[in-house]
């Protein structure tokens, strides 16, 4: 059973604005699924139609194999969210909003509250402080510990690394991983990209209100074919060097003794350090892929899919599976 799963789902505001137009996404149990777009793309008014907050204009959606809107209520008690912007209660400690989650959600197991702040990086001193005294990272550092709290069978997070710093975003990475190993399902939006590309096993990538692409990251490069490099440093360059020959090489430039060569097929890379191997002294290789920033600027940028005619958008909207 998915843990979400959307059928033709469209929100409309008002005779102009289409937030999100026909969406089917099916998000399986126990995944990690990035959820990407530019502002405007429609990933928060998908979240909202998931939590109830907002009505689908058409089409439906499914949370851990319930309906959104009858079953709202249900479905909260096994979730957890963590909503872009979370607001706190500046009188209430840390503590104090951990309980107030537990009472609502119906967590009636013990509670460790002093582990969940330690999990999310916050001492128990620090949880017994009113929240308004908390820097932006503390008070998203909680805001997180809430939605973990309970074990929830799905977590819902929205842009889940504002405010923190490099160290609070890689322990935020570890719980996430650590949630999923457990069987939880989440499904996070952000817009930093080495986070996603860091911890998810599948992502979807939203554009005017479409699904323009989901799958594997390894997939998506794949499906695009844009071209991977290597870059060869030798002692000197050949004049007879003839990469261009092989097949699956697109260019080859030269940088003084380094040369950087493009291909369509990652393991087409062994076949030029050979036959560059073969006729000068390699002192160096520099490998890279396509990167997730070059597949998000592909399917969302001006001469990507999502922008075009309805030809390409319907190209761009074919299933990618692993």
């Amino acid at each position: 059973m998915p843990a979400i799963e959307t059928d033709g789902l469209t929100k409309r505001f008002g005779e102009d604005v289409l937030a999100v137009d026909d969406l089917d996404l099916t998000v399986e149990e126990g995944e990690v699924f990035g959820f990407l777009g530019p502002n405007g793309a429609g990933k928060s008014t998908t979240i909202n139609v998931l939590l109830d907050f907002v009505r689908p204009t058409a089409g439906s959606a499914r949370v851990l194999g319930l309906d959104a809107q009858a079953d709202a209520a249900v479905i909260r008690e096994r979730i957890g969210v963590l909503p872009e912007g979370a607001e706190l209660y500046d009188r209430l400690t840390g503590r104090e909003h951990l309980e107030w989650v537990a009472r609502t959600n119906g967590v009636r197991e013990s509670v460790d509250y002093d582990a969940t702040l330690d999990r999310v990086g916050l001492t128990p001193e620090e949880g017994s402080r009113p929240v308004g005294g908390y820097s932006k990272g503390m008070a998203q550092r909680l805001a997180f510990g809430m939605a973990i709290l309970g074990e929830p069978d799905l977590l819902l997070l929205d842009e889940p690394s504002s405010g923190l710093d490099p160290t609070g975003m890689q322990e935020m990475r570890e719980i996430i991983r650590e949630e999923a190993d457990r069987g939880a399902t989440v499904f996070f939006s952000s817009h930093i990209l080495g986070e996603v590309e860091s911890v998810c096993d599948r992502l979807g990538i939203m554009n005017e209100g479409r699904l323009v692409a989901t799958g594997t990251i390894d997939a998506l490069r794949a499906e695009l074919e844009l071209d991977a490099s290597v870059s060869i440093e030798v002692d000197e360059v050949p004049t007879d060097l003839g990469l261009e020959s092989i097949d699956g090489i697109h260019a080859v430039e030269l940088d003084g003794t380094t040369l950087t060569v493009s291909v369509a097929d990652p393991t087409r890379k062994i076949d030029a350090i050979r036959h560059v191997d073969e006729r000068a002294t390699v002192l160096d290789i520099r490998s890279t892929n396509t990167s997730l920033e070059q597949l998000f600027n592909t399917y969302t940028g001006a001469d990507g899919p999502g922008t075009g005619d309805d030809d390409e958008r319907d190209v761009s909207r074919t299933e990618v599976t692993a």
